[in-house]
């Protein structure tokens, strides 16, 4: 036990994991001796005999659980980069145990009875701002966990909790196999025609890693809508690609509607309706209605506009002699935007040489607008040889943070991209942040670079959005640090960073021809600005339809029948008015990660929630002279540093000076005639 790394404070700088010391079976020891310590640690606290107050209850709280919290951030990490069957075999092992750990944290009555006590003298209690939200925040927490039921209610529920961690694990993995199996695999290069170079040099890479030298392989990204679909001339390998993408992880369907059951009873064990109810509880829009308001909103003007891009999309397709089919759309909605726009999006690639955009374009923004410099820590080793890691910088020099990128796709990774804190800033432990973005670019060939969508280079930015929002945060307490807000705002920060990838000068700063060193042409930028509202009416239904999903799976109450998977899904989309044959969801159900298998249960809808904040945010930074420190710096100082530790919309309002207007994202997403 002493050797496990896992179970001491690391000594490297910030506290960065040791990663070449640590071994699948230090996992499990580390997590049983994590949660043994844990539950110590909240005895004692109960079995204090001084009354109640901030400091020996909830602030002890927060101070509790340092090696679980340590060892549970680097496997929640690892699963999702580098999982195989080993690390897969501990997930599957721990999920449940730490569900009822959790349980065992959030049902103690004597605990939660301390809290409360603390809660009901807080105003009167000289705590200071944060520290009465923290008490609060933990009352409702407590409240929502089930603290309140009875003996039998606690038994269900932790029976409830345990079959949901294990179904839900089981989700995430079958959905990783299915992908890896379901991988198009093709066997002449002639059958990649309209890709460039790069990428086919890639798909022969990507299937000698795989075992198969000599063919070619196109591994599936997480959503429904596959990169090369927009590129690929034969229109029977666009059908297979598009086929393996929409049916994959087809027994995930009966786990779908076991996960949605029993997160209903559990909703009505807690006093909700369903567990969308129970969700926005502790969410900025608050009820299901209002969440139904905003999507009323744009579902029609949505669907219209799908409409007028499909008609002519067919038109296109009828001088090939092709009906249109869900594989064809990506493929003549690329050919309609070079026609009307002169924009080839696929020959953009080469001015997007990832290393570029990352150090020019998205590391070069963040040092114009909050004054932050990164410097790259070749002494500090990552979990994966991809893995690099920097040192982040104030303005003064002062120290911040690390922050690590993972960046190219491989084999045991999940889809997607995403960031994830292996330390969480907190002026009370003294901690510095550690954060890691994961991304998912296919590899290039050896000795080759690593070439961007334009799609790619925004969700660079945006995933940096998130990284800056945990690099930035000065809570004093790790329950609100960084990123740990509502699951519907948590994605604003991020959304607002994605507007520095089209700001000219930044674009003209990291767009550079990778072999001529040529930079992006004005005119190709002008046609990238004209066309921004093409494609719109695809994306918004598409991200419509699975928001819908996700409410319809979330709203089912312990007596709804659903015959399957399949027929639930299909009466959703209908029923909302989303329902399409040529427009499949972004997601779905059987291959939903987000609701499924991560944080988002009838919380999808945040994206779009979330970006009505953004769009009058990005508005607000035009009004006040855009890329200018002072901007960033009162984004920075009323909003990403306070991570949790207020309301979010005050947060929100400090910035803005009023509450939220939708028609900045109407006319962005092309819903209302431009301004």
């Amino acid at each position: 036990m002493t050797d496990n790394p896992l179970l001491h404070e690391s000594t490297l700088p910030f506290g960065l994991p040791p990663f070449a010391q640590i071994r699948t079976e230090h996992f499990g020891p580390a997590l049983d001796a994590g949660m043994a310590e844990h539950l110590a640690e909240i005895a004692a606290i109960t079995a204090d005999p001084a009354p109640a107050t901030f400091a020996n209850t909830v602030e002890a709280l927060e101070r509790s659980g340092r090696t679980l919290e340590r060892a549970g951030a680097v496997f929640g990490n690892l699963i999702s980069s580098v999982a195989g069957p080993d690390l897969q075999a501990v997930e599957a092992a721990y999920a449940p145990e730490l569900a009822a750990h959790s349980d065992a944290l959030y049902l103690d009555r004597a605990l939660f009875e301390r809290i409360s006590r603390v809660h009901e003298a807080r105003l009167d209690s000289g705590l200071d701002p944060e520290q009465i939200f923290l008490v609060e925040r933990y009352h409702r927490d407590f409240r929502l966990a089930g603290a309140e039921l009875d003996d039998a209610g606690q038994t269900e529920l932790r029976e409830l909790n345990r079959r949901i961690s294990e179904l839900t694990t089981r989700f995430r993995q079958q959905l990783q196999s299915s992908m890896e199996e379901r991988a198009l695999l093709l066997d002449d290069a002639s059958e990649l025609d309209g890709l460039e170079p790069a990428q086919i040099a890639a798909a022969a890479a990507a299937a000698s890693a795989d075992g198969h030298p000599g063919k070619y392989l196109i591994r599936l990204i997480l959503p429904s809508g596959q990169p090369a679909l927009s590129a690929l001339r034969d229109r029977s390998v666009r059908e297979r690609l598009h086929r393996a993408s929409v049916e994959r992880a087809p027994e995930n369907g009966d786990l779908a509607v076991e996960i949605a059951r029993l997160r209903a009873r559990r909703a009505r064990l807690l006093g909700f309706e369903h567990h969308a109810a129970l969700t926005m509880a502790t969410q900025t829009a608050r009820t299901v209605d209002a969440v139904d308001g905003m999507l009323e909103q744009v579902v029609a003007p949505a669907m219209a506009n799908a409409a007028r891009e499909r008609v002519a999309l067919q038109e296109l397709a009828d001088v090939d002699g092709v009906q249109l089919a869900p594989w064809d759309w990506a493929y003549y909605a690329e050919r309609v935007r070079a026609a009307r726009y002169d924009l080839d999006t696929a020959a953009l690639r080469p001015y997007f040489e990832l290393d570029r955009v990352l150090s020019d374009g998205v590391f070069h923004a963040a040092t114009e607008v909050y004054g932050v410099t990164f410097h790259l820590r070749e002494d500090l080793q990552g979990y994966h040889p991809d893995v690099r890691v920097w040192e982040v910088r104030d303005a003064d020099g002062t120290p911040i943070g690390l922050y690590l990128g993972d960046y190219l796709a491989r084999i045991g990774k999940r889809g997607g991209a995403w960031m994830n804190s292996f330390v969480d800033q907190s002026r009370l432990l003294g901690k510095s942040p550690v954060v890691v973005n994961n991304l998912n670019v296919p590899a290039p060939a050896a000795g080759g670079p690593a070439l961007l969508t334009l799609d790619e280079v925004s969700t660079l930015f945006h995933e940096f959005g998130h990284a800056l929002h945990g690099l930035f945060s000065t809570v004093a307490y790790p329950r609100f640090s960084g990123t740990s807000v509502p699951r519907d705002f948590v994605e604003f920060p991020s959304q607002v960073n994605e507007m520095w990838a089209m700001w000219p000068e930044v674009l003209l700063h990291y767009a550079v021809h990778v072999e001529t060193g040529e930079p992006l042409p004005a005119d190709v930028v002008a046609a990238i600005d004209a066309a921004q509202l093409w494609g719109q009416g695809f994306g918004t239904v598409e991200y419509l339809a699975a928001t819908v999903l996700d409410q319809a799976w979330h709203r089912v109450t312990p007596e709804t029948d659903i015959p399957s998977a399949a027929e639930f899904e299909a009466e959703a989309l209908e029923k909302a008015g989303l329902a399409s044959d040529l427009i499949p969801p972004r997601y779905r159900t059987a291959y939903f990660q987000h609701i499924f298998a991560g944080g988002y249960a009838a919380g999808y809808y945040s994206y779009l929630w979330a970006e009505v904040l953004d769009a009058d945010t990005v508005e607000w930074f035009k009004e006040h002279g855009g890329m200018r420190r002072e901007n960033g710096d009162l984004f920075r100082a009323e909003l990403l540093s306070v991570g949790g530790s207020r309301d979010a919309m005050d947060s929100f309002r400090a910035v803005r000076g009023r509450d939220a207007d939708i028609a900045p994202l109407l006319r962005r997403r092309g819903l209302v005639p431009s301004a």
